[in-house]
């Protein structure tokens, strides 16, 4: 009966990013460069960034391979940072929660080691490359979107996990743009304004799914599952809050309109979750999460004294840089 009252929809050509470890290289050596343009007399410091950003990534990438993922790929951003991408069909939330996970928790575990390590050697570049592996994958766990501690606390939502993105993006954002005023960071305010700007994309996603919600639009699906139903009634609600595109399909073939239309479609559908981490999982991920962020804050105030004993010739060689 379904297919009588509407028509098939179209089948979407989706382009997949390969893994590819020429553009992988490529994005690293852009990175490099950049910033040795900006900032020529740090070399040592970029090239720690990028180990310790490569080392992070790797831990995520090697997750997804484990799982399975499909079209892994990292890639480096200057003065951003890395990423990783891979997608999968249905997600499982435990797996997600693990993929997550396994980025920040080497790098704390390195930078541990390297900075006790750098006791018996005495070797300044070991403390400092143990500081920076500890600085950015513990504010890496900070719960701001679009970092691994914010990617964290998403997961964890299931109920209203729309209005959830949009508020906690908002948040971010202001928090962003608040900590680079205050630091004079205009690189981290920048980031902020960079964040509100996906905000409005976020609001009108938000919008657009509580509508087909009250249609009774089944939004959280593949595209290959989705109903020519359900296919329809995004369509046509993407197309009535967006009359530019209506006007830009007019100039399109029909295959090509199909096909933008395809993408739109697509790009709605919320991927589906597999909620398989049970409440003693989320517990111990999250008082995981709360020894990894505060202890090392914790630890440096409590053993001031035993920093400034044993580390007296670490602040020597920084004089002395």
């Amino acid at each position: 009966m379904e297919f009588d009252l509407y028509p098939e929809k179209p089948t979407l050509i989706e382009e997949k990013p390969k893994s590819n470890v020429a553009v992988t290289v490529f994005s690293v050596l852009l990175f490099i460069l950049t910033f040795l343009f900006i900032f020529s007399d740090e070399v040592n410091f970029i090239f720690n960034l990028v180990l310790v950003l490569l080392i992070h990534e790797m831990g995520h990438f090697a997750m997804m391979k484990v799982f399975r993922y499909q079209h892994v790929r990292m890639l480096f951003v200057p003065l951003m940072g890395a990423f990783v991408q891979g997608t999968k069909e249905v997600y499982s939330q435990r797996q997600s929660l693990i993929v997550i996970g396994t980025g920040p928790v080497p790098g704390i575990i390195i930078g541990t080691a390297l900075i006790y390590a750098a006791l018996f050697v005495h070797s300044g570049w070991m403390v400092d490359l143990g500081i920076l592996f500890l600085f950015l994958n513990i504010l890496n766990l900070l719960p701001l979107d679009p970092l691994d501690g914010g990617q964290l606390f998403k997961l964890m939502i299931h109920k209203n996990q729309d209005l959830f993105l949009l508020i906690f993006s908002f948040v971010s954002s202001l928090i962003l743009i608040a900590a680079g005023f205050l630091t004079e960071s205009w690189l981290v305010m920048g980031f902020g304004f960079i964040l509100g700007l996906r905000v409005r994309s976020l609001q009108k996603q938000f919008y657009l799914r509580k509508r087909l919600a009250e249609e009774d639009v089944t939004y959280e699906s593949t595209y290959k599952d989705l109903s020519n139903r359900d296919y329809h009634q995004i369509k046509n609600a993407i197309l009535e809050d967006n009359s530019r595109m209506q006007q830009y399909l007019e100039y399109l073939d029909q295959e090509e309109a199909d096909q933008l239309i395809a993408q739109q479609v697509s790009g709605t559908l919320k991927s589906p979750v597999i909620r398989d981490a049970g409440l003693i999982f989320k517990l111990v991920l999250i008082l995981c999460w709360i020894v990894l962020v505060l202890a090392p804050i914790i630890l440096v105030i409590s053993g001031a004294n035993w920093i400034n004993e044993h580390y007296a010739w670490y602040f020597e060689y920084l004089s002395n840089k």
